[in-house]
């Protein structure tokens, strides 16, 4: 090891965002960085990556490379995919791990013995598979420690996030940091804050459709900021496709009974009249909604909701081997047609606050005010969501961007952690030189005595 040098592998790389942050904490240290190793699968993220480290060669299956193969390395980065542990709770200690790609990442340190490495993984890792409810951490997440303290690493572990690191995401994940020497301190980071509006473009394209139409004909642009529009939930900060009459006219009145059943639906007391387990969004009968709403053409004006398609009439649903199916023998009713699949927009997002945790699958229906219009997020913005440098290279298509945006990692949170990690490493090699010169010192004077006496 060279106290201005650091080699180190990136594995699961994705886009590279550990790498980034890694090699910038590097910059600001006065080191010199190089990855010796990167693997990575996904065709998308490997285009994106030789864009960005044109000279590199990128590995495939990290399940079929030998670890032995793998060129020595200070570093160890990998923002490990958290698959179930089969053999979680049983303690079998390095046996446990078999089956998971934590195991490959475990043999890869067994077998090189770096100074250290940096892990990153969903936040839900830490409770994952508890055996008791009070247990502050699951079996998993305490299988994976044990294993790594057994590979003579001092470890420390931390949810951290993105938001406290400079970047207007509210990204929280589970970061495990160890060394050889002594456990990371993740906990002593400087809070830094953004906005939304920090990292937005401007002057943009805006989109034109049927939905948007609808939506600024009934709110004004400034009044979007910070809405959901979804027929799912309630709350002031929540617009229906009714509130804009997506599907159809909607009277006062057929408004007013849309949003009581939204509300009713989730109610438990309906289940126990049916005589079935609660689910989260019953279908009413007429005689149910006659409980709550006066109207003397009920049936007509629920019909009408249907033809529209802002209802639904369906059967109430039971359990039956835990699954959940639609029972004819019960009486039908109404229910609000509320599919899993967003509108075109899910959220118009407030220059004035944070985005939410990004998602692959729901990027695209992030919008944000531009101009007089409503557009997507870029491609650039959402990097900058990641804390990606405008320099970073990202060539793809729009929805495949956001597919590997939605996967990656925060760059400045791993910037931060591998600024603390990298002391410990300067510390470790000066000690190695140290202790290097002392024994050098200590043969050379048993050397000159040698010769003295010999005189």
């Amino acid at each position: 090891m060279s106290v201005n040098n650091v080699r180190f592998i990136d594995l699961f790389a994705g886009i590279g965002g550990m790498r980034k942050g890694f090699e910038l904490a590097c910059k600001s240290k006065d080191i010199v960085a190089k990855c010796v190793f990167t693997s990575e699968i996904k065709p998308s993220a490997i285009t994106v990556l030789k864009q960005n480290n044109p000279n590199d060669e990128i590995h495939g299956d990290v399940t079929k490379i030998i670890p032995t193969t793998i060129p020595d390395f200070d570093v160890l980065l990998a923002g490990f995919p958290c698959q179930a542990f089969s053999s979680a709770g049983k303690r079998l200690g390095f046996l446990d791990t078999r089956g998971t790609l934590f195991f490959n990442v475990e043999q890869i340190l067994k077998e090189k013995k770096p100074f250290a490495f940096v892990l990153e993984n969903v936040e839900g890792l830490v409770t994952h598979d508890k055996e008791n409810s009070k247990d502050q951490i699951g079996r998993t997440l305490t299988i994976i420690l044990n294993s790594l303290y057994d590979l003579g690493y001092k470890v420390s572990w931390c949810v951290l996030d993105a938001k406290y690191f400079g970047v207007p995401q509210e990204r929280k994940r589970v970061y495990i940091v160890g060394t050889k020497t002594k456990a990371p301190n993740l906990n002593t980071f400087k809070q830094k804050h953004s906005l939304l509006k920090d990292i937005l473009e401007k002057d943009l394209p805006c989109k034109k459709s049927h939905f948007i139409d609808s939506l600024l004909s009934h709110y004004s642009l400034d009044n979007l900021h910070g809405m959901s529009v979804k027929d799912k939930r309630g709350g002031d900060k929540n617009i229906h496709s009714w509130d804009i009459e997506l599907k159809g006219t909607v009277s006062t009145k057929q408004k007013e009974l849309l949003n009581l059943m939204l509300r009713e639906r989730r109610k438990k007391k309906w289940a126990d009249e049916y005589g079935i387990d609660w689910m989260d969004g019953m279908p009413l009968t007429i005689n149910h909604i006659k409980t709550f709403f006066d109207c003397d053409n009920l049936e007509e004006v629920l019909d009408d909701l249907v033809n529209k398609k802002y209802l639904k009439k369906e059967y109430p649903k039971r359990k039956i081997d835990g699954k959940r199916v639609q029972d004819n023998q019960l009486p039908i009713g109404y229910n609000i047609v509320a599919g899993k699949k967003s509108y075109e927009i899910s959220k118009i997002l407030d220059p004035n606050s944070l985005a939410p945790t990004l998602v692959a699958m729901d990027m695209q229906h992030l919008f944000v005010v531009d101009n007089a219009g409503l557009r997507s997020l870029s491609l650039r913005e959402g990097l900058r969501l990641f804390g990606f440098p405008d320099d970073f290279n990202f060539d793809v298509e729009k929805n495949q961007g956001y597919d590997l945006l939605g996967n990656t990692v925060v760059v400045p949170v791993i910037a931060a952690i591998a600024e603390n990690l990298l002391d410990e490493f300067k510390k470790e090699v000066l000690n190695e030189v140290n202790t290097t010169r002392s024994v050098q010192f200590i043969s050379n004077r048993r050397q000159d005595i040698r010769v003295a006496w010999t005189n």
